[in-house]
């Protein structure tokens, strides 16, 4: 298990969370699993960028990224060279500490 601490979202997560997360799970599934409503667009197809995350600590622990998703992040808003799409970036044992960015590019979001 690894432990995955959300810096303070304004919208999916006001004041951060610590989670938990089985190595071998996106950190997508893990915030959605604990109730962080990440943007997911694609239904975690590698399709587009609304779960764009930024791993502040912990990045070299994730999965090596793939050319498709290399070639979509350079479509995301805020990127960073230690950004990733949370629906391809596959937790380890070690914990991770991660930003959700402030905007994202969704021309459909819903509830909005």
């Amino acid at each position: 298990m690894a432990t995955i601490k959300i810096l303070p979202h304004p919208e999916y997560c006001p004041q951060g969370a610590q989670i938990q997360a089985s190595a071998g799970t996106s950190v997508c599934e893990a915030l959605l699993e604990n109730n962080i409503p990440i943007e997911h667009a694609c239904d975690m197809s590698c399709a587009c960028t609304t779960c764009h995350v930024i791993v502040r600590e912990g990045f070299n622990s994730l999965n090596e990224m793939d050319e498709s998703e290399e070639d979509l992040l350079d479509r995301a808003w805020g990127l960073e060279p230690n950004s990733r799409l949370a629906c391809q970036a596959i937790v380890d044992h070690q914990d991770l500490v991660v930003e959700i960015p402030k905007y994202s590019i969704n021309h459909a979001k819903e509830n909005h």
